[in-house]
């Protein structure tokens, strides 16, 4: 897994790539933990170069959510495609991210 990061407007732009499984998860949870400690509000995650998502990926993405909306924060997604896009249908998630088919559109929407 590839995290990296990159502010635009006042959103923190975070892209990842290979997999998030249980393995990977921690690192990513801690990821986006570092960005909600250092004040950051907005996370964009731009999951287009993501090939896999575990239960355990999606208990990291819950995780910092919550963390973020205690701080009236939220996590945007953009990127979704193949399993991924399948994964975060059947959880559920489609229905409480938003999400967004492009970056662009979700900068436009803030």
């Amino acid at each position: 897994m590839e995290i990296t990061s990159r502010k635009e407007k006042d959103i923190m732009i975070v892209s990842v790539s290979g997999r998030i499984d249980a393995i990977t998860a921690p690192d990513f949870e801690s990821n986006l933990d570092g960005l909600i400690t250092a004040g950051e509000k907005i996370l964009l995650i731009d999951l287009s170069g993501l090939g896999y998502i575990s239960s355990a990926g999606l208990r990291s993405i819950l995780s910092s959510a919550k963390k973020l909306k205690a701080l009236s924060g939220e996590i945007l997604f953009t990127g979704l495609a193949g399993p991924v896009d399948e994964v975060f249908q059947i959880s559920g998630f489609k229905s409480i991210f938003k999400i967004f088919p492009t970056e662009t559109e979700a900068l436009a929407a803030f």
